[in-house]
């Protein structure tokens, strides 16, 4: 295990590497100038503005000299500094990355609870209208666009039904917690505020539902699809000719041993709904790292476009890595080399 953990370090750093050099050659190909969206009309008239500008960030240096100052900083812990907010980047991280987190945290429980149960349903059921009405919901989970699914929810449940709360983490006339963990649930409760706790969960239920509907879609056929195969196992036929329960026989010998393809799909989902959510946090005004790479890409702003690239990057690899571990845990099989 050791061993193991040693050689994935390794190749984690060169993977980072590797990414931080195609993410800075992407972002510096784009046919744009930073010059131009950052700086006013007024201060683009102004050669020696636009000099300043250029060399304050680097920008007036050829590409190559450019990354390598950027990969040196790197390895000092520094993502450089923002241009259109002017602060660290690792700062602007910190301070987005907890309100993403929460957002897929919610996400991926409804995704693992409707689609855990809908999978079982739809296995045990096998050919009867449940399971056809339930594979027609996943088939839907699946196919639908999450941008046009969060403009329906809006439209439907606040806008005309006005019985969810609109865009934003909490109400405008709610005032935010103290920051100490920068998640609204958790930091609402260490300070004792539960109207604050239940306006941010009322806040994110519509989002996570949209955000969560397609990994429930994927955890819900996967879970059938793996418990069909289970039950067709010798083992599965000796404890129904023992006269075991339906129930004891699903619960004990068949979903234990259907959960590695489902722990995969989960361990993806979850790191997809931390990556891929710049369309739902900008519709719903979420101030989560999506929305802040989306803002950082309209201004070009170079060094944070990296940063969020890189920790997207690294939450895959450490993700993909607790899913090898977590193996191990299921399946005493499993031997790492």
């Amino acid at each position: 295990m050791l061993h193991y953990l040693i050689r994935r370090f390794f190749l984690l750093c060169f993977l980072m590497a590797g990414i931080s050099l195609v993410v800075f050659l992407l972002s510096h190909a784009v046919p744009s100038d930073p010059v131009v969206a950052n700086l006013s009309e007024r201060n683009l008239d102004d050669a020696e503005m636009v000099a300043a500008f250029r060399a304050k960030w680097g920008l007036d240096q050829p590409l190559y000299k450019q990354y390598l100052r950027y990969l040196k900083n790197l390895l000092h812990g520094d993502l450089g500094i923002s241009i259109r907010t002017q602060r660290p980047v690792l700062e602007d991280l910190i301070r987005y990355f907890p309100a993403t987190v929460e957002l897929a945290l919610f996400g991926m429980f409804f995704a693992v609870f409707f689609g855990m149960i809908f999978g079982v349903i739809s296995a045990v059921k096998r050919g009867s209208l449940t399971e056809q009405v339930l594979r027609g919901m996943s088939i839907f989970g699946v196919s639908v666009p999450s941008y046009w699914l969060a403009l329906i929810l809006l439209y439907v449940f606040y806008l005309t039904l006005g019985i969810a709360p609109g865009p934003g983490r909490i109400s405008t006339r709610i005032t935010a917690p103290d920051h100490i963990t920068g998640f609204f649930l958790l930091d609402s409760l260490l300070q004792g505020k539960g109207r604050l706790f239940a306006d941010s969960l009322r806040h994110l239920i519509l989002p996570g539902m949209c955000l969560g509907m397609f990994t429930t879609g994927l955890i819900s056929r996967t879970t059938r699809s793996s418990l069909l195969e289970t039950f067709g196992q010798d083992y599965i036929r000796t404890a129904q000719a023992k006269g075991l329960s339906r129930q004891r026989i699903l619960v004990k010998h068949a979903l234990g041993n259907a959960l590695l393809p489902v722990v995969t799909i989960i361990g993806m989902g979850f790191s997809n709904l931390l990556s891929g959510m710049v369309l739902v946090e900008t519709i719903f005004a979420w101030p989560g790292i999506g929305q802040y790479a989306f803002q950082s890409a309209q201004n070009l702003d170079f060094p944070a476009i990296v940063g969020v690239s890189l920790l997207i990057a690294l939450n895959h690899v450490v993700i993909n890595l607790a899913i090898d571990l977590l193996y191990g845990v299921l399946d005493p099989r499993v031997r790492y080399r």
